[in-house]
């Protein structure tokens, strides 16, 4: 009996033991952390494609540079998008070019499958810009994935290497599933923005303003900012990424007109000082629409929202400080903002209304020129002048329907 009781006695022993072993705290059950977590974060894509890279490189150590270029269906144009190089180590940059120039890349559409090269010296003989840059940063090896968007396909991704023959079965199953995951991070970015553009769009269409600005208008519109944006590029500091949101925010510069009484918006004569009054308020008017929109939407987390908001704000302001709403001066007034005045101006100048003919592109720059250090950034207004025949080109692909 007393044996038993012994016996009885070790085993709750060793179970207590044992329990006080297996047994989580409430601590333990939070110990690990996500490895992805800072996906989460409202950090703009460039910065989680760079935390993503350094992620897989733990396990691919000789993936050494991501990618990403998009597609533009309206101009059939390949264009730099974003990269997790840091500084000016990416071979490809503020850069694009017909998707038809570059065979190799049109085939990965055609087959819709990855393409993988091993050794990039059998592009050796290539006489492309792009390939060039590549094979002089020393650029050995690539798997490059197509990305679609409900089966329509939006670009691709990079993955780049310094090393030949890196890639084996094994690593390619891995890296697709993160070519997949980096995939719906651009997707989420790019649906978001649309929902927005969409929204301010709607917004617009809602009212009994009549919008006098024509599609072609808005696309010239686009394509000069980022013409002006690019060319700034190295200058300012800006990324493919944010060329990208000043293209495409760029036209929604006036939404805050929705506000103003169609007597004043729509009047054929001047207006006069307390009209003028009144349509000076569509800037903050449009930065209102926009915020409200965001905050709607959801989409307050957006990168990059401040380009839109900045356009709509502040694309009156002056560098000369006489400007509205604010009377901001010089750099005071966002980049993405001079760019937009810029790009408005020339088009407003070289456009025919109902009240003028259109300037040639010769008169408009001279004006532009007279404009620059007073009303409008001398930077922005040299950046377009010196790309006369891509301005040239975007009139010619963008023209207003009845001068077809």
């Amino acid at each position: 009996m007393q044996s038993n009781k012994l016996g009885i006695g070790l085993i709750s022993i060793v179970g207590n033991l044992l329990k006080g072993i297996f047994m989580q705290s409430e601590e333990d059950l939070f110990t690990h952390q996500d490895t992805l977590a800072n996906l989460h974060e409202n950090i703009p894509l460039t910065e989680k494609l760079r935390f993503l890279h350094q992620i897989i490189r733990q396990d691919f150590s000789f993936i050494d540079r991501l990618a990403i270029a998009l597609f533009d269906e309206k101009t059939q144009m390949l264009k730099t998008y974003t990269h997790s190089t840091e500084g000016c180590d990416s071979p490809v940059t503020t850069y694009e070019a017909p998707l038809s120039s570059a065979p190799s890349l049109h085939a990965i559409i055609e087959h819709r499958r990855p393409r993988l090269v091993q050794d990039l010296h059998i592009f050796s003989k290539g006489t492309h810009e792009h390939t060039q840059r590549v094979a002089a940063k020393g650029y050995k090896s690539s798997y490059t994935m197509p990305l679609y968007q409900n089966d329509v396909f939006i670009g691709f991704l990079f993955f780049n290497s310094q090393l030949e023959h890196p890639f084996d079965s094994k690593t390619l199953r891995q890296i697709d599933i993160y070519g997949h995951l980096i995939a719906l991070m651009v997707i989420n970015e790019l649906t978001a923005i649309r929902t927005l553009l969409a929204a301010v769009r709607a917004a617009r269409s809602m009212t009994h303003y009549r919008d006098l600005e024509t599609g072609s208008h808005i696309d010239r519109t686009a394509h000069y900012a980022r013409l002006i944006a690019r060319e700034l590029a190295s200058g300012y500091g800006i990324s493919d990424e944010q060329i990208e949101h000043i293209f495409l925010f760029s036209p929604m510069h006036d939404v805050g007109k929705i506000g103003i009484p169609d007597n004043i918006l729509r009047k054929p004569s001047k207006l006069n000082d307390t009209e003028f009054d009144v349509m000076k308020t569509h800037p903050v008017k449009g930065r209102e629409i926009i915020d409200s929109v965001l905050q709607d939407f959801g989409l307050g987390t957006l990168g990059h929202a401040n380009i839109l908001r900045n356009i709509a704000e502040f694309h009156h302001e002056a560098v000369d400080g006489s400007g509205y709403p604010n009377g901001l001066k010089g750099e005071e007034i966002p980049i993405e903002a001079r760019i937009s005045a810029v790009a408005d101006v020339f088009d407003a100048l070289t456009s025919r209304r109902s009240y003028k003919a259109a300037w040639t592109n010769e008169q408009a720059f001279a004006a532009l020129r007279q404009m620059s250090n007073s009303k409008l950034d001398r930077d922005c207004v040299e950046a377009l002048i010196n790309n006369a025949n891509k301005v040239l080109e975007i009139q010619q692909r963008f023209r207003d329907n009845d001068l077809i």
